[in-house]
């Protein structure tokens, strides 16, 4: 039995969303401290947007989770929820920042939009070790085998911990676990969408946009990743029914090209 971590859960798909409540049960159920604070309604594709400009209420929730856990809502953004539960709502410090467990996989470039990711991410910026989670499906209802890999990856990790400001992403198909083909550590792919803005018309006759569009999903390795190429891709992997894990980091800068850009080569001229 792993002893007990305190663990801060948050989402983006809203407080009273089956994944949140799937993964902050289970983990309550295997005796962690499980806190949850999460928005008070959908806030996907939020990105790592934070609210300046408007006061962040909070409610506390009861009767819709595990008796041990403890949870609010937060009128926030993903992003929000984990900076205020750090800052305000929390009295120690969690071991853990998870998020999740999202409805509908975040592979390739959805990371860079993902309010799941974002919220985890907050998490690694104050140097908590930090899981984002997400089902690879956004029909299947279905959480329990992202629940159970997410309890058991938080005893790995209890074990074995993670390299200091690292973020696994993980994304899990939408199988029973006798189909899961393993686990796999993967790199991250392309994931390009063709985008289509609708046009509608309210009402009273005025215009306006509603956005769509098809994901593209493309396997090949980015030119930039500079990987050994028997690393997998996390949208083949995931074809392939696996569970992919990601290592993210916060930080942009390209390594490469900042090697291959002389410091002579761009110039200031005052007038």
């Amino acid at each position: 039995m792993t002893t007990p971590r305190k663990i801060l859960v948050s989402n983006d798909d809203g407080i009273v969303a089956l994944g949140v409540r799937t993964l902050a049960n289970a983990l309550a159920t295997a005796g962690h401290q499980v806190t949850v604070v999460c928005p008070d309604r959908e806030r996907s594709a939020t990105g790592h947007g934070l609210t300046i400009h408007q006061p962040i209420r909070v409610n506390e929730i009861v009767e819709i989770y595990h008796p041990a856990v403890r949870a609010w809502s937060c009128s926030g953004t993903p992003s929000d929820c984990v900076k205020l539960a750090l800052s305000a709502l929390l009295t120690e410090r969690p071991d853990f920042v998870l998020s999740g467990i999202n409805q509908g996989s975040n592979l390739g470039t959805d990371v860079l939009y993902s309010g799941t990711v974002s919220a985890a991410m907050e998490g690694t910026i104050e140097s908590i070790p930090s899981i984002a989670l997400s089902l690879a499906s956004f029909t299947h209802r279905e959480f329990d085998v992202a629940a159970d890999f997410a309890v058991q990856l938080v005893a790995q990790l209890v074990a074995n911990p993670l390299p200091d400001m690292t973020l696994l992403n993980v994304n899990i198909p939408a199988i029973n676990a006798a189909k899961i083909a393993g686990v796999k550590v993967a790199r991250q792919g392309l994931r390009r969408y063709i985008e289509q803005f609708e046009q509608r018309h309210d009402p009273r006759g005025k215009s306006y946009y509603w956005l769509a569009g098809e994901a593209i999903e493309d396997i090949e390795q980015p030119d930039h990743a500079h990987l050994p190429p028997d690393i997998p891709i996390d949208v083949q992997a995931i074809r392939e029914n696996y569970i992919t894990i990601t290592p993210l980091q916060y930080n942009l800068t390209d390594t490469q090209g900042l090697r291959s850009l002389r410091q002579d080569r761009f110039r200031f001229q005052a007038d």
